[in-house]
């Protein structure tokens, strides 16, 4: 196993966040939800401006003369059919937190503003907000880390590193080296404590699944046979070269989320779903710059806080997991050109996002403004249990409450041996190959962190430390971008 200074330091540093969420999980969910308050109170404006300002700046790009500028050669090809890149790209869009949040996020939203307006108004409003935190933003900030990963990749001949861009515009000297080694040491970082966050949020709702499917308590005892049955799962493909058999796992994840979508849509109030779908879509696409915008500057402090929470903490997230994400969608992107990749990456995750939220959300207004309102019960004390109290309103519940647990199972998994490959390759200086040792050392470390998270246990404390290890990139995007628009103004200049 080859060490240097960067691998060094980011095994350090994350071995280290894991130490402190494990020996003292509310001293670290408390300092980081400190931190991120007072970053979020003092610099929330210039996040939402900077989602919203990459949002355009993808806009610009996609149909600007750049937009037919190829990632690789001129004459270089995509390396898979359109069907399957955009069957990869729902397979890097879906994941736990869509399984998590599915019901769960719009009945919050709808439980904070009904108490400012008439219950119809506030269902619609929180649907709108729930796809505004999942839709083009959260694409845009994914599509432009990951178009200018691929850009400087394929077309410049540099490495997938944060730090090439650097390099390549402004050349090799001591300082683009160094900054871009932070660059590199804080993609590392916001990574490996994002994924962990996603795996101890998989571990909460499969163990309230699993509790609820054989009628078990949901106790630690079963929160450790859970956490370590998933350790076990990604261990094995760490150390082994599976070939495409994690993709085929991760198909198969989205297909059964797929069905899941399918089956509520067909076994539920299809019409009163669909009408949600088509005018909550709507009201989105003609809303969602302005709406980008927002900064909830006037109100009182219970909104200030769920804005801060929800939509402000969501647009960090999206910052955490780009470095991951980027990587991903660039690798599988080479020889399709920036109109078609950001079209692509921002547009079709954006449409299922609206689907699926559409679905699940829709089903639980249902039951809030037709029903006995049990599921905002239930979300209200447990947000874990949301999604398998909505299957349990419909035929085969133990059938997909089973198929939703195998889902976050596989999502989970699947991710951290993906994050546990990406980590080994950012460290060891863009090696594509890295050592297994290396691979499962980082393994282990996300186990470590993992474990951390659970014992943070709350779901707004994860948050907190996830939006911690990502405020950097509120810093560095912006860089980025002005590496590729100078890149991409000198070639067009040459």
């Amino acid at each position: 196993m080859k060490l240097n200074a960067l691998l060094i330091v980011a095994l350090t540093i994350s071995a280290s966040i894991a130490v402190w969420g494990i020996v003292d999980p509310q001293g670290l969910g408390a300092i980081s939800s400190k931190i991120v308050d007072a970053q979020f109170a003092s610099r929330g404006w210039f996040i939402m401006l900077e989602a919203s300002g990459l949002l355009l700046v993808a806009i610009y790009l996609a149909v600007s003369p750049f937009g037919s500028i190829r990632l690789g050669p001129d004459d270089a090809k995509p390396e898979f059919s359109t069907p399957a890149w955009i069957a990869m790209l729902f397979a890097a869009g879906m994941g736990v937190g869509l399984l998590f949040y599915g019901a769960a996020e719009p009945l919050t939203h709808f439980s904070v503003l009904r108490q400012f307006e008439n219950d119809p108004k506030a269902a619609s409003h929180a649907l709108f907000v729930t796809y505004l935190n999942w839709g083009f933003h959260a694409w845009a900030i994914y599509g432009i880390v990951g178009l200018v990963i691929g850009y400087f990749a394929f077309r410049r001949s540099r490495s997938l590193l944060l730090s090439a861009p650097l390099i390549d515009v402004y050349g090799e000297h001591n300082w683009t080296r160094s900054l871009g080694w932070v660059f590199d040491l804080m993609s590392i970082i916001a990574i490996a404590v994002g994924l962990a966050g996603s795996l101890a949020m998989g571990v909460f709702q499969i163990q309230t699944g699993v509790a609820g499917l054989i009628g078990l308590e949901n106790s630690n005892g079963l929160t450790a046979f859970v956490f370590v049955a998933m350790c076990a799962a990604f261990f094995v493909p760490l150390r082994r070269d599976l070939g495409d058999g994690m993709a085929k796992l991760s198909n198969l994840a989205m297909i059964i989320a797929l069905a899941l979508m399918v089956f509520l849509l067909v076994f539920g109030p299809t019409s009163y779903i669909m009408n949600s779908i088509v005018s909550g879509f709507g009201r989105y696409v003609f809303n969602v710059l302005p709406a980008g915008f927002s900064t909830a500057e006037f109100f009182d402090g219970q909104v200030v806080d769920w804005f801060e929470g929800w939509t402000l903490n969501y647009m960090i997230w999206w910052l955490a997991w780009s470095p991951f994400v980027g990587i991903f969608i660039a690798r599988i992107s080479r020889g399709r050109t920036i109109r078609e990749f950001l079209v692509g990456v921002i547009v079709a995750p954006t449409l299922f996002s609206v689907f699926w939220f559409g679905v699940f959300g829709t089903i639980g207004f249902s039951d809030a403004l037709r029903g006995d309102a049990t599921l905002l019960a239930v979300n209200a004390e447990n947000l874990d249990a949301t999604t398998f109290a909505l299957l349990q309103h419909f035929p085969f519940k133990a059938l997909t409450q089973g198929a939703t647990i195998l889902a976050a199972f596989l999502f989970v998994v699947t991710s951290v041996v993906s994050a546990g490959f990406t980590l080994a390759m950012i460290g060891t200086g863009g090696d594509e190959n890295p050592s297994p040792r290396i691979r499962t050392v980082w393994g282990a470390v996300l186990g470590a962190l993992g474990l951390a998270m659970i014992f943070v246990g709350d779901i707004g404390l994860i948050r907190s430390v996830i939006a911690l290890s990502a405020i950097a990139f509120v810093f560095i995007v912006p860089i980025l971008v002005v590496c590729l628009l100078r890149s991409l103004h000198k070639e067009a200049a040459k």
